[in-house]
């Protein structure tokens, strides 16, 4: 499964952005994902997951109710909606996949990692 994320830029405190990651490739198995973050001299944090069929998602509080997670199967690609961003959202945003019905938090669980997409939010 090769990845590929895109849609991150520079946007102003309380803007909003859509990230997109396609995937390619086949898999046998069912396919979760998720998006994770790495501030400049801090490590990847966990920041969303959807299971195979998304049927079901988890957030990290510090984006709970701002930022949505969402799959289209038909497309392979999963969303990273983001909404009233903030200067601390500012990250370069990785998405990830992993073949198991539901996603984890943990960086480690995650087989396939796209290359990244850089999300600056100015104040």
């Amino acid at each position: 499964v090769q990845l590929q994320a895109f849609g991150g830029g520079l946007v102003q405190a309380g803007g909003s952005l859509r990230l997109s990651c396609t995937a390619s490739g086949r898999t046998a198995s069912p396919v979760s994902m998720g998006w994770f973050r790495q501030a400049a001299g801090k490590e990847r944090e966990f920041v969303a997951g959807i299971n195979w069929n998304g049927s079901g998602t988890y957030y990290v509080d510090s984006v709970r109710g701002r930022f949505t997670i969402s799959r289209d199967n038909v497309k392979n690609t999963v969303y990273l909606q983001m909404n009233s961003l903030e200067p601390g959202d500012t990250a370069v945003y990785y998405c990830a996949a992993r073949p198991y019905i539901s996603y984890t938090i943990t960086q480690h669980g995650y087989d396939y990692w796209g290359q990244g997409t850089q999300v600056t939010v100015s104040s």
